[in-house]
């Protein structure tokens, strides 16, 4: 299935596939387009779009995109993917930056990711390496302490 979205990809753009690419679709084909292009080339192409405006996944309820793909597809039984989800959203959404310890430093390499890299499709592989190292360090944190997580909304 293709799966598209906004070019330049940073937070919830890198989080998402590699969400995608790990629990929902393995076979995923990510594809990065100008904005206005992300409408047209999902129905174009029967392509499922995310984190863009109008994309059947995106920010709503106060959630960020990566939020929304864990809800739609039932993936809120994995503390490890909350405690993630969480850091996630203090990176993406910048009125919370602060409600995680993890998230300003998530948003830096975001950031600095677009800078050292001007191709998407790298810049995910990249940035796919950084999630799965995240995801493994909040199974770590989950095993240790023990104590549920949820998604906020």
């Amino acid at each position: 299935m293709k799966w598209v979205t906004r070019a330049r990809p940073k937070t919830d753009r890198i989080a998402c596939p590699w969400l995608i690419r790990r629990f929902i679709d393995a076979d995923a084909d990510i594809v990065y387009v100008a904005p206005d292009d992300v409408l047209v080339y999902a129905k174009r192409e029967g392509a499922r779009s995310f984190d863009a405006s109008g994309a059947e996944f995106e920010h709503r309820d106060g959630r960020c995109s990566f939020e929304v793909l864990i809800q739609e597809f039932g993936l809120g039984n994995d503390p490890a993917l909350l405690r993630l989800a969480r850091i996630v959203h203090a990176a993406d959404v910048a009125e919370d930056i602060d409600t995680d310890p993890a998230g300003p430093g998530l948003l830096a390499i975001g950031l600095g990711g677009l800078d050292v890299e001007k191709d998407d499709q790298v810049l995910l592989e990249r940035g796919s390496w950084v999630y799965e190292a995240l995801y493994a360090w909040c199974r770590q944190v989950e095993r240790e302490s023990g104590s549920p997580s949820a998604v906020t909304g």
